[in-house]
């Protein structure tokens, strides 16, 4: 017993790395050594703790797993017009392209974006997308294997014509001005919307009424060139 207490209290200046040292098995002979001694948080199952690079604060409190598939920024085929209208405020920035954004250029767009509302009482800004996807990074000149690289920074995949940052409580012109600087911060284009704009349906979308006139017209044109080619064949003969 008096060996185990002078390894729990040394005379060293490693005293501090012994009191707040996590708890083992051998405490259970003295429990009484744990007392009045604060023991290392424990990290929740299935869960880490969320990864801060770039001077950036979104971030994912929590994920399931530390690194993902790189993915792919989706294409919407189906005339989807989930997230192309302004919700929650009067004017919106809608990105023209899809990319995938990441968390230190939305931070500087909604930065720029709120130092130049902030004049205004009652102006409010909203973020609409958040980035949660963890990207990774390996050096220059690496070779194949060993693993997948080190976190980099988070990102979000937004597709085309999505509302990324919107705005109220505020003129026509000052918001205009606002999404403007906001939209230099991102490596894509973008376009000013208002509340009650119509929806934009996803890329490359044809409606069916549409699709069917086109198919008519198609079948016309190659029914036409079949009997051009027909009619030059008899004339022939």
């Amino acid at each position: 017993m008096w060996t185990s207490l002078c390894l729990r209290f040394p005379t060293t200046p490693s005293i501090l790395h012994s009191l707040f040292r996590p708890a083992t098995t051998g405490d259970i002979a003295f429990p009484f050594l744990l007392a009045g001694r604060p023991t290392a948080p424990a990290l929740p199952l299935g869960s880490h703790y969320h990864q801060s690079r770039n001077g950036s604060n979104l971030a994912p409190r929590h994920t399931k797993y530390r690194k993902a598939h790189k993915g792919r920024v989706p294409v919407r085929t189906g005339g989807s017009t989930k997230g192309t209208t302004v919700i929650f405020g009067e004017y919106g920035l809608r990105i023209k392209d899809g990319a995938r954004l990441s968390a230190v250029q939305l931070t500087a767009a909604h930065t720029a974006i709120k130092r130049k509302i902030k004049t205004v009482k009652g102006s409010e800004s909203w973020l609409r997308v958040f980035p949660d996807v963890p990207v990774t990074s390996k050096g220059n000149e690496v070779r194949m294997g060993k693993g997948k690289g080190t976190f980099e920074y988070w990102a979000c995949r937004v597709p085309a014509n999505c509302i990324v940052f919107e705005v109220g409580g505020l003129r026509k012109e000052i918001a205009k001005e606002a999404l403007r600087l906001g939209g230099h911060k991102l490596p894509v284009k973008t376009e000013m919307v208002e509340k009650g704009d119509a929806p934009v349906a996803g890329a490359g979308y044809v409606g069916p009424l549409v699709r069917a006139k086109e198919m008519n017209v198609e079948a016309a044109v190659v029914g036409t060139k079949v009997m051009e080619e027909s009619s030059n064949v008899v004339a022939s003969l």
